[in-house]
């Protein structure tokens, strides 16, 4: 931008790079921080250093877990469902199901799905390692939450194919209307799912 201190200038361009941050977006949080107080620019730097220096993933499941630490805090939980395994895309995806209450068991994240378009392959992404935990013999149920997207759907059915001959069951979320919503404005496919997914009443 003309007329910008370099500073400035880097800062816009560093906030431009994150998912999401448009030109606009970008310049706003800039000048919002120029705003602040010292100690809030610092405290920002801090914790962007730390969450490169000071977390890892968890061997067990790939979650995000503080660095040096032997397993994340849910793999470490003794009182948590050893026979249930959901599968996630990222562990962002961990902490929405967290939040639901509804869900005891333990994870697996995949950090991401497979995308031929993208180069991405099985041997991109955590699929071995889950393989060998189900091969161990304590997990009954696979619960695939991949997103209901065509990359989600595709990894998927490539669990499925891996996972059947193990003799587990393999569970997906269910898809459909979401609470609240008029059938009027569902799109085609939410609209065939709920009635793929349509259960008694």
């Amino acid at each position: 931008m003309a007329g910008l201190p370099e500073p400035v200038e880097a800062l816009i361009n560093a906030f431009e790079r994150l998912p999401g941050i448009g030109p606009k977006t970008a310049s706003r949080l800039a000048f919002y921080i120029l705003r602040q107080p010292e100690e809030t620019s610092r405290a920002l730097a801090e914790a962007l250093l730390a969450i490169k220096t000071a977390t890892s993933l968890c061997p067990i499941c790939f979650h995000i877990t503080g660095a040096g630490q032997e397993k994340c805090e849910i793999c470490a939980d003794t009182r948590r469902d050893e026979t249930q395994l959901c599968v996630v895309e990222e562990p962002l995806d961990v902490l929405v199901v967290e939040r639901t209450g509804g869900f005891m068991g333990r994870y697996h994240v995949l950090h991401g799905v497979l995308s031929p378009i993208e180069g991405i392959g099985p041997e991109h992404l955590k699929i071995r390692p889950l393989l060998e935990r189900v091969r161990e013999g304590k997990i009954r149920e696979v619960i695939v939450a991949t997103n209901p997207s065509m990359e989600g759907d595709a990894t998927a059915l490539y669990l499925r194919t891996q996972l059947q001959p193990m003799g587990v069951r393999i569970t997906r979320l269910a898809r459909g209307l979401p609470v609240g919503g008029d059938i009027e404005y569902a799109d085609q496919n939410t609209l065939l799912r709920a009635l793929a997914g349509r259960q008694d009443l």
